[in-house]
């Protein structure tokens, strides 16, 4: 999950003009600026009572475009990116701790979940989900800050119905622990998350490592899965693009049934590029759906008979539906580029299939705002009042983040310096006095349902007693 992306040693000047420029394109639908008024001032409240969020960024994303990344990447030809120190320039303004937190965006996936009562329902719901929690990374190039040692990041939405947290429980290697609860009290997900990240000359391909459990507690069924390899290609020359590939085994721990998830990748000519296809099975090895799209798109289901007859007739050469925008499904956007795939058609619809889960709109000015979905937009948003309540570690106030959100990339920059810096002197300190580092909200332990290492939430967060929280900003 960690991406690189361009680099830009434009003047102040010049990016001061630049960022003037686009910012009065952003401004052209008030209906698309945040809709405070002010970037960090209080959170306008609907006449629903819910909290509205904010739209777009304080400022607009700088420009990649003119620099390439080689001189710095060819050194690091098969090594761990992870001990690598990258300039902010490939950066976007989140923690990787944040950007998991997006792994939420569809949480009605999870609450569809709940409210079935059959379990191959359930197991469909889940599977959209695991789906979903990789579509923000769609043309995300930009990578996300390395969380320090002991930083956190919390997130409550009472009108999605969760609440979130996550800590960093190790720096080398690098582990970040998540916890999230229904706040009806009916899920429980959790994970730890060590991305292996290496370096292949035109590619960058991030290894998942980790385990990620999600609990229907209602159901008591517990769902175990990893994420698919993600591959980030032409960081050399060319626009930089993305495939997820690899299989994603989700099972469910008390009915023994499987879901196994083919995330294909693209081949010669772009023909699978973005594809996902799989099936569920029972406990007897028996297939009881299919399931077909795209991580980019849309996620259908079928039963086995109508697929396996369906692909013999488009072995065939039989017609074939394509669907249309106006069918549940947003098609693709490939742009020409060098080395990436031109692909034309979007999912091909079997009929009779249903529909399971299709990818969020992004804003209008997502382009201009890192590619982040409107989700993502809100993360690093820093409400009124809300700063004499979080944790000191807390991610919103990360000043290297903070700057650079505002657009402010040279004290974003030296700033990004200090807090490595910090965290260096603190671990030599610590190596001196023979200091052993205690994590604060999560501990090391077994997974219940795999019986492997985990890291697991030891709870008393939301007690809001931070006072022996480290000194890490």
């Amino acid at each position: 999950d960690f991406y690189t992306g361009f680099d830009s040693d434009n003047s102040s000047g010049d990016f001061s003009e630049a960022n003037h420029k686009v910012a009065e394109m952003l401004d052209l639908d008030p209906h698309q600026s945040n809709r405070t008024g002010k970037h960090n001032g209080e959170t306008e409240i609907q006449e629903n009572g819910i909290k509205r969020h904010r739209t777009s960024l304080p400022a607009p994303m700088f420009s990649r475009s003119d620099f390439s990344v080689w001189s710095i990447l060819k050194k690091c030809i098969g090594l761990e990116l992870s001990k690598i120190t990258m300039p902010i320039v490939f950066n976007e303004p989140l923690s990787f701790l944040q950007r998991i937190t997006e792994y939420m965006e569809h949480i009605y996936l999870i609450n569809k979940a709940c409210s079935h009562a059959d379990p191959l329902e359930r197991m469909q719901a889940v599977a959209a989900f695991a789906v979903s929690a990789v579509a923000s990374q769609w043309e995300r190039t930009g990578k996300p800050f390395n969380p320090l040692l002991g930083e956190t990041y919390e997130l409550t939405r009472e009108d999605l119905g969760f609440r979130f947290i996550s800590e960093q429980v190790s720096h080398h290697p690098p582990i970040s622990a998540f916890y999230s609860e229904g706040l009806n009290k009916d899920f429980i997900f959790h994970g730890s998350i060590y991305p292996k990240l290496k370096f292949w000359g035109k590619s960058i391909e991030a290894e998942p490592r980790g385990t990620i459990t999600l609990e229907l507690l209602k159901h008591n069924e517990a769902y175990t899965w990893t994420n698919p390899t993600c591959c980030v290609h032409n960081v050399i020359i060319g626009k930089l693009w993305l495939e997820q590939y690899g299989t994603v085994e989700i099972v469910n721990h008390s009915t023994g049934d499987k879901c196994v998830l083919n995330f294909k990748p693209c081949g010669l000519f772009g023909k699978e590029l973005h594809r996902v296809e799989g099936y569920i099975q029972d406990k007897n090895r028996k297939k009881l759906c299919v399931i077909y799209g795209k991580w980019t798109e849309c996620l259908w289901c079928t039963d086995p008979t109508t697929y396996e007859t369906y692909k013999k007739n488009e072995k065939r050469g039989g017609e074939q539906k394509k669907l249309k925008p106006s069918e549940d499904v947003i098609k693709s956007e490939n742009d020409e580029a060098d080395d990436m795939p031109e692909v034309q058609d979007t999912v091909q619809f079997i009929p009779g299939s249903k529909l399971l889960w299709r990818i969020n709109c992004r804003p209008p000015n997502s382009s201009q705002m890192y590619n982040f979905t409107s989700f993502a937009v809100s993360l690093n948003e820093l409400e009124k009042g809300m700063e004499a309540i979080l944790a000191p570690t807390d991610c919103r106030l990360r000043p290297d983040i903070r700057n650079m959100e505002n657009g402010n990339m040279d004290v974003a920059s030296k700033e990004k310096e200090r807090l490595e810096e910090k965290q260096r002197a603190a671990r030599k300190e610590r190596a001196k006095d023979e200091v052993e580092w205690h994590t604060r909200w999560f501990h090391q332990g077994t997974n219940p349902y795999t019986g492997t290492s985990d890291w697991l939430y030891s709870g008393g967060y939301f007690d809001r007693n931070f006072s022996d929280c480290p000194d890490i900003y």
